[in-house]
């Protein structure tokens, strides 16, 4: 159902979702241009984004890579520091620093066209949100969207037969505290990326572990580099540029061998196993038909962009994909993907956030010229 804003409502030129790193970067960049009316809307209580949900074991020592945000020093924390507590005081001190005007917390739930707007140019969107305690909010009217949503309230896990049937616990990367919970148990792990194997070096310490992944994992001796990083943003920017399905940037470096994995393949935790065929009530079928007793099943295999809010734009093409112009969407130039293919990590966070307030300038002069 279609609700317009109140009559006389001001147009905004850009609605912020999500404050994360690429909301951040993209809020300080539209601050710094100024005389755009623009607001940021997110849907967590406080300042961090996903990472307020990180697990505690996951230090400043052990998380995989953060960037400082635009106009900020590098993070400083102790090593031993949870990252979920480093790295939200950090947004919280950009906030501050920079007076950044957050709404939170705030849920979008649809972003649609304004039906009743018919003037000349590109039409407005409504953003339709909540407040935290489901209080619908009126909607806003904006030129533009920038969507920085993220994925961590998308985990994603393999549809398998007989899942609903286990009687153990099972649980998403998104679900892991400590590897304690664990103890005494046989753990089950799913996943060939860097959480999965976190998950289970951490989870042996105190349970027996099996590791299962749907292709053989890919490990590097060589140490990561800028170019090996180039080369994977660049493969990934080249598919969404096409609107194929995206892929992390993580899937196309591989692993890194480290002493810690090294130590663990000597103890024999990487053991990996093809992924089972089904799931029992009591543990699952392996590829060869035989049959694995298990307490737990961790799934730690990725996440989905959040995007579900945008479905009535109709913005996926027959591939299953959105073609990218840069950060805009290249059949709908009034949405923006932050954070989204070559943009997920904390670099490329920063700099979509730049390309899209740049774009969002160039687009907003090109319509009062045709005016």
């Amino acid at each position: 159902m279609s609700c317009s804003v109140a009559p006389g409502m001001e147009t905004l030129d850009v609605v912020v979702i999500g404050a994360g790193q690429a909301g951040l970067s993209a809020a300080h960049h539209l601050l710094r241009r100024g005389g755009l009316r623009f607001a940021v809307l997110d849907a967590e209580d406080g300042p961090g984004g996903a990472w307020r949900h990180r697990w505690d074991s996951l230090t400043m020592a052990t998380v995989n890579g953060i960037r400082e945000l635009p106009g900020m020093p590098t993070v400083e924390a102790d090593d031993a520091e949870p990252s979920n507590r480093a790295v939200p005081a950090y947004f919280a001190d950009f906030e501050q620093r920079f007076a950044v005007p957050i709404q939170r917390p705030v849920r979008v739930t649809r972003v649609e066209e304004d039906p009743d707007s018919d003037g000349p140019g590109p039409r407005p969107l409504l953003v339709h949100c909540t407040d935290g305690d489901g209080t619908r909010r009126a909607p806003l009217r904006t030129r533009a969207v920038f969507n920085a949503t993220g994925t961590w309230t998308r985990p994603f896990r393999p549809a398998l037969p007989g899942a609903a049937d286990f009687r153990g616990t099972q649980l998403h990367t998104a679900d892991y505290v400590r590897a304690e919970d664990f103890t005494g148990r046989r753990v089950g792990v799913v996943g060939g990326g860097i959480s999965a194997l976190g998950h289970l070096l951490e989870i042996a310490e105190v349970g027996e572990t099996f590791w299962y992944t749907r292709s053989a994992p890919v490990f590097r001796d060589s140490a990561f580099t800028q170019e090996l990083g180039r080369e994977a943003v660049a493969g990934v920017q080249d598919r969404v540029r096409r609107g194929l399905p995206v892929r992390s940037v993580v899937s196309a470096t591989g692993l890194i061998w480290t002493p810690e994995l090294r130590e663990a393949e000597r103890r024999g935790l990487l053991a990996r196993r093809p992924l089972f065929t089904r799931i029992t009530p009591h543990g699952v079928v392996e590829a060869d038909g035989t049959e694995t007793a298990l307490d737990v099943i961790l799934w730690a295999t990725g996440f989905r962009h959040e995007l579900r809010h945008l479905r009535p734009l109709r913005l996926r093409n027959q591939l299953g994909g959105i073609a990218l112009d840069d950060t805009a969407v290249a059949e709908d130039p009034r949405v923006h993907l932050l954070g989204y293919g070559p943009s997920a990590s904390t670099i490329g966070a920063n700099r979509a956030g730049r390309a899209a307030v740049n774009r969002l300038l160039k687009d907003l002069t090109r319509e009062q010229v045709a005016a």
